[in-house]
């Protein structure tokens, strides 16, 4: 089957797409951060410290969610390059490998919003218990 150095293009709005939603969850997170450190600083820390290894999880996740979508780039990059360059087997290789790389990434952000829904529904449960007392 031969490939065609429109097909790797096919990506790029797609991956890119998907770096800047990633790149908004990394500054969500971090916005998050910040604010349970300056609460953390006033009132002392003892009820956060939940929250905290959540959010650690979360940092962790949304970093390998990067760098296997940025990976994924550059492979499609070098996947067009060589397929340019008429290496059609190399590129198409390479172009899988990139197929891969994006699913590692898509993965990792199914996980972190699997967290994130969790630490949400701890949170209203701690609401609504607030709210009946």
């Amino acid at each position: 089957m031969e490939i065609e150095i429109s097909t790797p293009a096919l990506l790029f709005p797609a991956i890119s797409l998907l770096l800047l939603a990633y790149t908004n969850r990394f500054l969500t997170t971090g916005q998050l951060i910040r604010s349970i450190s300056h609460q953390a600083r006033e009132h002392g820390g003892q009820e956060l410290s939940g929250q905290i290894e959540n959010l650690k999880k979360r940092l962790e996740l949304t970093k390998w969610m990067q760098f296997f979508g940025v990976v994924s780039m550059l492979m499609c990059t070098i996947s067009m390059f060589a397929l340019f360059l008429g290496f059609h087997n190399f590129g198409k290789q390479i172009f899988g490998l990139s197929l891969v790389t994006m699913c590692l990434s898509l993965f990792i952000s199914l996980w972190e919003v699997y967290i994130s829904s969790n630490a949400l529904n701890l949170e209203l449960k701690d609401l609504h218990e607030k709210c009946k007392e």
